[in-house]
């Protein structure tokens, strides 16, 4: 992206050095390094003001916000310090806490009078800075606690969620989506975030984006005519490339291709195979057991056949439940019988709140809007969150999930008791 992300200069507290080891000699490099008794000093005995800033153009508020000091932006704000003083590039201390995702110093600034929604030069708000740095926990954090906008442009039309796709935050990604963040949107280049992400080759961020997107996303171009697969494949990017490549086969309107990559994967191999095994064990019937022209079985014979098309039958009724029955889907909103506005749910979400939300960010599901419980994973094909996910099967048509593992069990056995007395049946 052409456009510059928030300036991280070299003063750092978080080089671990003690305030013994650094020289400290001003209200700044006491702000930064997070030396209160010397900052007081400098402040009451010295008389040195906290509304001026450093020869850049630094106040010395934003040096203790970008080194996560509540403590001394507390004692800051109270002697004078502006919440909402900005430097040369317009950036508030609220700008520089966004960087290393100091929640805790977020907090004071916001509640004693700091705007959330405070743009800089390069109209970059604090939720741009976190997009662009990382920083979910942060973002969540303002967006759920302050309203922040989540999906407001930049000077560029770009939202966090672009920067989170270009910088290959995943896990903000997957936030933004859960949160409802447009992914839709082009910025002034004429890009989506898929196609910041396939630029700079993304794959995980390109993965979430797809599985929460829809086709429109995979075919839209930017201003210079280019779809996010063509980005991806003229920088090199195979594996994303390979990737898009397939996703747009999946939605194409083409018979071959719905066939080889869309419905056809989707429905799987367990309407066939269904099929086959029915039309085997009729011409089974008809021809060996149940033949007009051949000699009568003993009753021996008999039984060892007529046991077979049981097990057979009970295999199929097995099989039919495994392809049919729910595998152990995650309830969705819509699901449980609510009728709260989804967007709104969807905002005010306190995830610290949730009894399954173990801060682990991948437990977020932007396709289904929810928060999935420890071992659940989605399902791109079913497009459900499955408990105890284990893998989607072709040959039944469904997830192996949580209710599946007991009835693939009988499924086997049953398979192989027929196969079995089918053996003794050639013997």
């Amino acid at each position: 992206m052409s456009s510059s992300e928030i300036e991280v200069v070299s003063l750092d507290a978080k080089a671990q050095h003690n305030s013994s080891e650094v020289a400290v000699y001003d209200v700044f490099t006491a702000s930064a390094y997070g030396d209160f008794e010397k900052l007081r000093k400098f402040v009451e005995e010295d008389g040195a003001s906290l509304c001026q800033p450093d020869l850049n153009g630094y106040y010395a508020l934003q040096w203790a916000a970008l080194n996560n000091f509540p403590d001394v932006v507390q004692y800051i704000i109270e002697h004078g310090g502006d919440v909402n003083e900005t430097d040369n590039m317009q950036q508030t201390a609220l700008h520089w806490a966004a960087v290393r995702g100091a929640i805790g110093v977020a907090d004071v600034l916001l509640q004693n009078g700091a705007r959330v929604e405070a743009v800089d030069v390069n109209g970059y708000r604090a939720v741009h800075v976190a997009a662009q740095y990382g920083q979910t926990a942060f973002l969540n954090h303002i967006v759920a606690k302050y309203q922040a906008d989540f999906d407001a442009p930049d000077n560029e039309g770009r939202s966090p969620l672009h920067w989170a796709a270009y910088k290959g935050f995943t896990d903000t990604v997957r936030l933004l989506l859960f949160r409802d963040a447009c992914q839709g949107r082009q910025d002034k280049e004429g890009c989506t975030p898929l196609h910041w992400a396939a630029i700079r080759g993304n794959v995980e961020a390109c993965t979430v984006l797809v599985h929460a997107g829809t086709k429109q996303e995979l075919m839209v171009k930017d201003n210079a005519g280019f779809t996010p697969v063509q980005l991806a494949s003229d920088k090199g990017h195979r594996h994303v490339a390979g990737f898009l490549s397939n996703a747009q086969w999946a939605h194409s309107n083409h018979w071959v291709d719905r066939l080889c990559c869309g419905k056809m994967a989707d429905i799987g191999y367990a309407p066939i195979l269904f099929s086959i095994i029915i039309i085997l064990l009729v011409l089974f019937t008809n021809t060996v057991l149940a033949a007009p022209n051949l000699t009568k079985v003993t009753a021996v014979v008999g039984l060892w056949g007529w046991t077979t098309v049981s097990l057979a039958v009970g295999s199929l009724i097995m099989f039919y439940r495994c392809s049919s029955k729910d595998p152990g889907y995650v309830k969705r909103q819509g699901d449980v019988g609510s009728h709260k506005d989804t967007e709104d749910l969807l905002l005010n979400i306190d995830l610290e709140g949730s009894p399954i939300w173990t801060g682990n960010w991948s437990q977020l599901c932007p396709t289904c809007k929810i928060i999935r419980p420890v071992r659940s994973k989605h399902c791109p094909t079913c497009k459900r969150c499955v408990e105890q996910f284990d893998h989607h099967c072709p040959w039944i048509s469904n997830c192996v999930g949580k209710f599946h593992y007991h009835l693939d069990d009988a499924s086997c056995r049953g398979t192989s008791g027929t196969f079995l007395f089918l053996s003794a049946w050639q013997l």
